[in-house]
């Protein structure tokens, strides 16, 4: 009979209820974090080195207010777009807005994400293994939250990508939407269902709840910002993801999670 690799519970949030919620909270505000920050300094960066600003660090931070602390939600890249539109440069514009997805998600924070998770592995770092599956999940929310969710609205980075470039949102969606989606799929289908039962091996409850937080993170969080745009494309992608696609992904990964256990055990 084969067993599962780390069956041992020998990290505290393994053990304890109140241990796993704390560090939950935690490890989740920590790992949206460092998906935030190299996403909005990867637009910043970009715009220094193309020579529309003077200090890449100088980001717009907000107040120090209780949600802004949480989700960052005053914060930005602090580039003004409008002289780089009307000096006839709108393609760096475009490229602009393009780095936060592109350079600070999907080729810095997601990869990341899984270098970590395996190196936890290999080295039984429980900790390591937890943030880095959050860190995970909050890259991917991060690409599915701009492609498709925000890709229709009038304002933001996908509006300044699709103006920069003269694309319409429809072409953005069939190019970086179809690898996002595909980049989702992975992790719904093949990642997550290794990652929960490694992370939580001897505790069905736990894997049960952390594909909660899952569904609710990826489509309830990233994927429900489309209400906030000036777009009723936005608006049903949204309402899609809340109403449809949590309850999908979370029997899918329950079950898909359940079931390579079983026939890893047998």
């Amino acid at each position: 009979m084969n067993t599962l690799h780390n069956e041992k519970t020998d990290w505290l949030p393994g053990k304890s209820w109140i241990a796993f919620i704390f560090a939950t909270l935690a490890i989740l505000w920590f790992a949206h974090a460092v998906a935030f920050f190299p996403h909005e300094y990867a637009h910043a960066f970009t715009a220094w080195i193309l020579g529309w600003k003077s200090n890449p660090l100088a980001l717009n931070y907000g107040n120090a207010d209780l949600a802004n602390v949480l989700i960052q939600i005053q914060m930005d890249e602090n580039v003004n777009y409008a002289p780089i539109f009307s000096s006839g440069h709108g393609h760096q514009a475009g490229f602009i807005a393009l780095a936060g997805l592109l350079i600070g998600n999907l080729i810095i924070t997601y990869p990341l994400s899984l270098w970590s998770f395996y190196y936890g592995k290999r080295r039984n770092r429980k900790y390591l293994l937890y943030f880095s599956y959050w860190l995970c999940v909050a890259s991917v929310g991060n690409l599915i939250d701009y492609v498709p969710v925000r890709t229709f609205g009038k304002s933001g980075d996908m509006y300044t990508l699709a103006k920069g470039f003269n694309i319409s949102p429809w072409g953005i969606c069939s190019t970086l939407g179809v690898l996002f989606i595909l980049i989702l799929l992975h992790f719904l289908i093949l990642f997550a269902p290794e990652a929960l039962q490694i992370i939580s091996p001897q505790s069905a409850a736990r894997r049960v709840v952390t594909a909660i937080l899952t569904s609710g993170a990826l489509f309830g969080f990233y994927g429900a910002v489309g209400l906030l745009q000036d777009s009723e494309t936005s608006h049903i992608i949204s309402k899609v993801s809340i109403f449809l696609l949590i309850p999908v992904s979370l029997a899918l990964g329950v079950w898909l999670t359940e079931r390579k256990r079983k026939s890893q055990l047998s």
